[in-house]
C-alpha cells in the first residue's frame, strides 16, 4: 500500500519573505507569528518577512523562523493531506515531531530557540566549520577524514573532521575543526579523488560532529525539562534513519542529533522501503525534494511553501 510522507527543511532553506503571504491572508498565521515573537522576545516575523538576509541567516534566527513557517503550513493543510510518516533535515526534525504531536508549538519553539542560541554560541566556544564535498562516495569521504586525522597533515593531532550530512549520492557534508576541514577539502580536490566541488559553508560551528558534545549536553537539560509525548505517527530520525514514536527514544535522538551525522539518504531509502511513494516538502525552498529525486527519481515529490501552493491542494 502506498504511503505519504511529510519532510521538513533545515537551515539553508530560508528565504526573505517566507510566511508573509500566510500572515496577510490567515488570522491563524497572524496569531502564531505574534505568539512566536513573544516567545522569541524579538521580531521573528519581521526578520522572516523583510530580512535583512544577514540577520535571517543567523543560526538563532533561521531555525525558529523555519520552524514557525513550516508549522503554520502543515496546520493550514489540515486534513487535506494526512502524512503516514514524517522526517526533517537537522532542525526540520523538530518540525516533524511537532507535526506528529510529540510536543506543542510553544514547547517546540522554545526547544528550537534554545538549540539555535547554543549553536550560534558554539563557534565562540570552539571554532569549527563545515564543507560540502560533491562527487565522492561515502567510502572516499570517510577515507579522506581518516587520512587527515590519522596523519601529520595538521598541526594539532587532536583536531577532527567527520562526515556530518549524508545528503544523497555524491553529496556529503563534512564538519570539524577549521584547519582539519580545510585540509580535507584540499585532499578531496586533489588526485586521486578529484571531487567536482569542495565548498565551505556559512555556519557558526562544526555541527553534527564530536565538537558539539558539550553543546548537546546543555541542550539535553532543556530536552529533559520539556513536555514531550509519544509521537502519533512514526518520525524517521536523522541519527538512526529509522522510525521512532516513543518519547524516551525521541529525547535521546534529539540529544544525539547535534553530534551525529544526518543520515538523510538512508532515511529516505528506508521510508521508500516502508512503502512511501509520495513526499511533500513542507516549508521554504526545494532542497529536500531535490535530494529525494537524486536518491530515487521514481517517487513523487511536491512542495508546499506558500499560500499559492496551499490553494492548489
Amino acid at each position: 500500500m502506498s504511503k505519504t510522507a511529510f519532510v521538513f527543511p533545515g537551515q539553508g532553506s530560508q528565504t526573505v519573505g517566507m510566511g508573509k503571504d500566510l500572515f496577510d491572508s490567515s488570522e491563524y498565521a497572524r496569531e502564531l507569528y505574534l505568539k512566536a515573537d513573544d516567545i522569541m522576545e524579538t521580531k521573528l516575523s519581521q526578520f522572516s518577512f523583510d530580512g535583512p538576509t544577514d540577520i535571517l541567516k543567523l543560526t538563532n534566527i533561521t531555525q525558529p523562523a523555519l520552524f514557525v513557517h513550516s508549522y503554520i503550513l502543515f496546520k493550514l493543510i489540515g486534513d487535506k493531506i494526512k502524512a503516514d510518516f514524517a522526517a526533517g533535515h537537522s532542525l526540520g526534525e523538530y518540525t516533524a515531531y511537532a507535526y506528529a504531536d510529540a510536543f506543542t508549538f510553544e514547547e517546540g519553539l522554545k526547544l528550537v530557540k534554545r538549540r539555535g542560541d547554543l549553536m550560534k554560541d558554539a563557534g565562540d566556544r570552539k571554532p569549527g566549520t563545515m564543507a560540502a564535498l560533491i562527487g565522492l562516495t561515502d567510502n572516499q569521504v570517510n577515507e579522506i577524514c581518516k587520512t587527515v586525522m590519522g596523519g601529520d597533515l595538521i598541526d594539532d593531532p587532536v583536531e577532527i573532521v567527520q562526515p556530518a550530512n549524508y545528503n544523497c549520492p555524491g553529496q556529503i557534508v563534512i564538519s570539524g575543526d577549521v584547519n582539519a576541514v580545510h585540509k580535507a577539502m584540499e585532499i578531496a580536490k586533489s588526485p586521486p579523488y578529484n571531487c567536482r566541488l569542495a565548498k565551505e559553508l556559512e555556519v557558526s560551528g562544526a555541527f553534527h560532529s564530536e565538537l558539539m558534545v558539550g553543546l548537546a549536553d546543555d541542550l539535553r537539560v532543556s530536552i529533559e525539562k520539556a513536555e514531550i509525548n509519544d509521537a502519533s505517527i512514526p518520525v524517521y530520525s536523522n541519527v538512526e534513519a529509522e522510525p521512532a514514536t516513543d518519547k524516551r527514544i525521541i529525547e535521546q535522538l534529539l540529544y544525539r542529533q547535534l553530534f551525529s551525522p544526518v543520515k538523510w539518504q538512508v532515511l529516505i531509502q528506508n521510508m521508500i522501503r516502508d512503502d512511501v511513494d509520495t513526499f511533500y516538502e513542507i516549508g521554504s525552498g526545494k532542497v529536500l525534494t531535490g535530494l529525494i529525486k537524486k536518491i530515487n527519481p521514481d517517487v513523487k515529490t511536491f512542495n508546499v511553501s506558500s499560500l499559492a501552493d496551499l490553494e492548489k491542494i
